[in-house]
């Protein structure tokens, strides 16, 4: 694995404080890349919508549930999934792509969550689907899928931190994820401190428009002058993040 771009872990943290929609808009103003090709689309959907921000570092593989693996048992792979975890500079959020088409089978239920918990992952998100739901839930750990299927079939890990394709973007092996129950968003590595730390002003600049509906008195003038000052504000920061 080539050596990952970190962020410290107060940033990282400070990316948790933030809801996915609102670290949209942040990355969008960078203009790095189409409004559309950053996050991930509605297949990816979350399995604990009521659970808080995931963030974290993208530990990949591809998967297989329709065939038995060539060596090992259902849950092969996984000793060498979790030793990696330590390549990466902070949490690792695990990244399924389910190469079967259809989908066979579940990529992950309560054994795989419980083990990548216990190895410090911060999530999982599979473009697979889910079991072992209600086991799962009472652990706490974000997890998105594309559905639920019940049972296991013959599931093996396949790759380990390989780039995969998932929910219609690319994920490469420690790109810094982010999710909740608005879906999961890709952050660039080289632009995510800057990011967690624009979040407030952005909200801020929202904020002015919120206030003036809720202020008991607006008429379309001040609606207006309050959308002008809250998007001279976003402009103004949309400059200085792109410099």
């Amino acid at each position: 694995m080539k050596k990952i771009r970190a962020i410290s872990p107060t940033d990282l943290e400070l990316l948790k404080k933030y809801d996915t929609p609102t670290i949209c808009n942040v990355v969008e103003l960078f203009d790095l890349c189409s409004r559309t090709a950053f996050y991930m689309d509605k297949r990816i959907q979350a399995c604990y919508p009521k659970l808080p921000p995931m963030v974290g570092y993208a530990s990949t593989a591809t998967f297989r549930s329709a065939f038995p693996a060539t060596a090992g048992n259902v849950y092969s792979g996984l000793d060498q999934q979790v030793a990696a975890f330590a390549d990466l500079p902070g949490p690792p959020v695990v990244v399924f792509q389910d190469l079967d088409t259809p989908v066979m089978s579940a990529t992950f239920g309560e054994v795989m969550c419980t083990t990548y918990k216990a190895f410090g992952a911060a999530g999982l998100i599979t473009s697979g689907a889910a079991r072992d739901l209600d086991q799962v839930e009472v652990m706490h750990f974000p997890c998105f899928a594309d559905g639920s299927i019940c049972a296991h079939g013959y599931c093996h890990i396949l790759q380990i931190d390989v780039p995969v394709h998932i929910g219609g973007v690319q994920v490469t092996p420690g790109l810094i994820l982010h999710g909740d129950r608005n879906g999961v968003t890709t952050i660039a590595n080289e632009i995510a401190s800057e990011v967690a730390h624009a979040c407030a002003e952005l909200v801020a600049a929202e904020q002015i428009v919120l206030d003036y509906l809720k202020s008991g008195s607006i008429n379309p003038k001040g609606y207006g002058e309050a959308r002008k000052e809250c998007k001279n504000r976003i402009d103004a920061l949309a400059k200085r993040l792109k410099k």
